[in-house]
């Protein structure tokens, strides 16, 4: 089996792949250049059997976002480069955590920075963006891309079940251009704060232990899924998550419930 890591920054990148020469270990690069180096730094794909060999002498010296398995991709990175846009509110992003998805363990979770700052333009894409649920006090912006989840904060971005590594940077890129072009248009749009209805409480539920424990009051999980989406309990209900054994559920659950403004 292969596994699969990306970095924060070509710095990183290139300590990892010089570590990994020397120790002679063997690896593939997936590049993002050209069409998306703005949103992603090398990939590495090893195989999983040498990732204890890394950590032989202690913690290597360099970070990685987090390994994953690794899937082939069946999108391609863009031969052209990445559009410049004259009035760049969004910047570059770099992926900080690859995880795989608590939805759907076959799919990815990333959290990206951004260099730029998307607060001013949350209100012209609420206008324009007609499926998505723009919380004015939070500064989060969410909507469903196909079946992926995007939460957008004003420098950092959460994506929940992309496919792999190439579609990450795929709805990176997406989402740059999309927010410059909004920008770029924003004289001919009438901002819009209003609220639209949650995506569905499904999107809670993934993100639960589904044990049905009763920890929290309600019989299921997904009960407690349709009490957290319409605001009648709070997150830290959740007993096996905030106490128990499924803390590795937490940042998932915490992030998703930020983008639809619950607590």
């Amino acid at each position: 089996m292969n596994i699969v890591t990306t970095f924060a920054n070509n710095t990183e990148f290139e300590k990892a792949t010089r570590f990994a020469t020397e120790r002679h270990i063997s690896y593939t690069v997936i590049s993002p250049e050209p069409g998306f180096r703005k949103v992603g730094t090398g990939a590495l794909v090893i195989d999983e059997a040498d990732r204890g060999r890394i950590s032989d002498d202690g913690e290597p010296p360099f970070i990685t976002s987090g390994w994953v398995d690794y899937h082939p991709s069946n999108a391609s990175v863009p031969e052209s480069a990445p559009v410049d846009h004259a009035e760049d509110i969004f910047g570059t992003a770099s992926i900080m955590v690859l995880r795989p998805c608590m939805a759907d363990k076959n799919k990815l979770r990333i959290t990206s920075h951004i260099s730029g700052d998307l607060t001013e333009v949350f209100p012209y894409m609420n206008a324009i963006h007609k499926t998505a649920f723009y919380n004015a006090n939070a500064q989060t912006f969410s909507f469903l891309e196909s079946y992926r989840f995007i939460t957008l904060f004003p420098r950092r971005i959460g994506i929940a079940k992309t496919d792999d590594i190439v579609d990450t940077w795929r709805v990176l890129e997406m989402l740059r251009n999309s927010f410059n072009e909004c920008w770029k248009i924003r004289e001919t749009i009438t901002p819009n704060t209003n609220r639209r209805v949650r995506p569905p409480a499904l999107e809670i539920y993934y993100r639960l232990p589904k044990s049905n424990c009763g920890a929290c009051g309600e019989k299921t999980c997904m009960a407690f899924a349709f009490s957290l989406w319409s605001c009648q309990t709070t997150i830290t209900k959740c007993e096996p998550i905030f106490e128990g054994n499924f803390g590795h559920l937490k940042d998932a659950l915490v992030e998703i419930c930020a983008g639809l403004d619950v607590q």
